[in-house]
């Protein structure tokens, strides 16, 4: 599911620390973020899935031609999290508090993160979550084009 959760410009044009570098090996995970999914890579050999995305297996080492794209369900559950207070690098200042959280995928991945649209309160260890995306960057020049973004992962109950 795609939605804009909360999307905050580059106010002042300060430097941004928090997008990524697009490259090749990882353009197919940006562009299915920007569709509203999330991708995963799992081996062949070994059968396990991994994230974040790297070209190898981080379980078995099996090459790049072992392991390949697929689609996750979204799912996840609560691992840990902190309630961020303060933070002075763009664009994390503007949006404290916020949760930065570490999710376990429904495939087995652990994944950093952070939760939305939930009260610190309601924050509960082992708790559903499904991911949503959250455009970054917006008219910084990152992503496919001029004036597009990047989708970011997070999740919320």
């Amino acid at each position: 599911m795609r939605t804009s959760v909360g999307a905050e410009g580059n106010a002042g044009g300060a430097v941004r620390f928090d997008l990524p570098e697009i490259d090749d090996f990882t353009r197919p995970y940006w562009d299915a973020a920007a569709a509203g999914r999330l991708l995963l890579r799992r081996c062949g050999d070994c059968g396990r899935a991994h994230h974040y995305p790297r070209e190898f297996c981080p379980f078995c080492w099996a090459g790049e031609d072992r392991v390949v794209w697929e689609a996750a369900s979204g799912r996840a559950t609560l691992y840990t999290w902190s309630v961020v207070h303060r933070n002075d690098l763009p664009p994390f200042g503007t949006r404290v508090p916020y949760v930065a959280a570490v999710v376990d995928l429904a495939e087995g991945p652990r994944m950093m993160t952070e939760v939305v649209d939930c009260p610190e309160g309601e924050l509960r260890i082992g708790m559903d979550l499904e991911v949503c995306f959250r455009e970054e960057g917006a008219g910084a020049g990152v992503g496919a084009g001029a004036g597009v973004g990047v989708w970011v992962a997070v999740f919320r109950p």
